[in-house]
């Protein structure tokens, strides 16, 4: 897998421009829903941005996702019309429908090229600005997107590998949630990477059914004694996890990728390790608010390199510092 040199904004900075740049004291136009404050809305007409995930029923890390992408919304005067579907094939078919609408932009995740990539370029090739977000990164720019914004998921599994060895992990399971989708098993093949002369044993779970993950971890825990941290791919997952190490009565630390509010808690508790944030939130916003800074005034972001939102560790050192927004739905 190539991976592309990511670009790394200042988040406060850019957000703050941007909002200067789309707002005027003018307004009187039509608006869209949408959620979060904002400093003022576009004086420009209204546009339809479609938003097209790989969200699985019951995944509340999209929550956060979809709360950037209504705030830059509402700033923007978007009609953001947003739909998912895991399965890769039906999300391809969601792209397609968008196209046959005729949206103005199609902000959309790529799990699996091999199913989503020649719809994209579909979308490309009719004339819609597409941006890409969270998964897809290595391929975004060369499939026609006008950006991509998201972290590097293997040099964030690398991350996570280095800093669990730094803690003592030898025997390492890396819980995968979603069979089939690429930025996964990226972020498990850094985790080996990372953590070089530890063991990491992948364990595939059904992450649309929590009380199916906590079993199946729980029952590797009780198989295996040895192993001595678990790191998960999303908080929910985490979560699920605690529940695992107390049923298996193992000493095993938990890790994991992505936040949310329950997630910060259990780090200021002691029963989580760390999460490495990605910051979804900034995820959506960009999405949208790059199209629409695109469709009204031909500007890119990233210099042709992927925006890198991410990766940053929450740990006891800084969780704190997080938590206030975790609590608002933003982290």
């Amino acid at each position: 897998m190539t991976r592309t040199k990511p670009t790394v904004l200042a988040a406060a900075s850019l957000v703050a421009a941007l909002s200067l740049a789309a707002c005027s004291s003018g307004g009187g136009r039509e608006t869209s829903d949408g959620g979060g404050g904002n400093a003022g809305q576009a004086d420009t007409e209204q546009i339809t941005i479609a938003m097209i995930t790989h969200q699985a029923p019951g995944d509340t890390f999209w929550d956060v996702i979809r709360k950037g992408a209504e705030s830059a919304s509402q700033k923007d005067n978007v009609n953001l019309e947003y739909s998912n579907d895991p399965d890769a094939t039906k999300q391809a078919q969601l792209v397609q429908a968008a196209i046959d609408k005729g949206v103005d932009g199609i902000a959309v995740t790529d799990p699996n090229t091999g199913a989503l990539g020649a719809v994209i370029e579909s979308a490309v090739a009719a004339g819609i600005p597409v941006s890409m977000f969270n998964a897809g990164g290595p391929d975004a720019l060369g499939l026609g997107a006008i950006g991509f914004f998201g972290q590097s998921e293997s040099d964030a599994g690398v991350a996570a590998g280095e800093k669990i060895v730094e803690e003592g992990g030898k025997n390492i399971v890396c819980v995968i949630q979603e069979q089939g989708q690429s930025q996964l098993e990226a972020r498990c093949d850094g985790v080996t990477e990372g953590a070089e002369g530890a063991k990491v044993e992948r364990l595939y779970v059904n992450g649309r059914d929590d009380s199916a993950v906590t079993t199946a971890i729980q029952a590797k825990l009780t198989e295996d004694k040895s192993v001595d941290y678990v790191l998960t791919l999303g908080a929910q997952f985490a979560l699920d996890a605690v529940q695992s190490v107390e049923g298996a009565g193992s000493e095993a630390k938990i890790g994991t990728f992505d936040t949310n509010g329950e997630l910060v808690s259990a780090i200021q508790d002691g029963d989580v390790a760390f999460a490495i944030d990605q910051q979804p939130y900034v995820q959506g916003y960009l999405a949208v608010d790059s199209l629409w800074l695109y469709i009204n005034n031909g500007n890119v972001l990233g210099g042709g390199e992927n925006v890198a939102t991410g990766p940053a560790f929450v740990d006891s050192s800084n969780v704190e510092q997080v938590a206030e927004f975790a609590q608002n739905g933003t982290r």
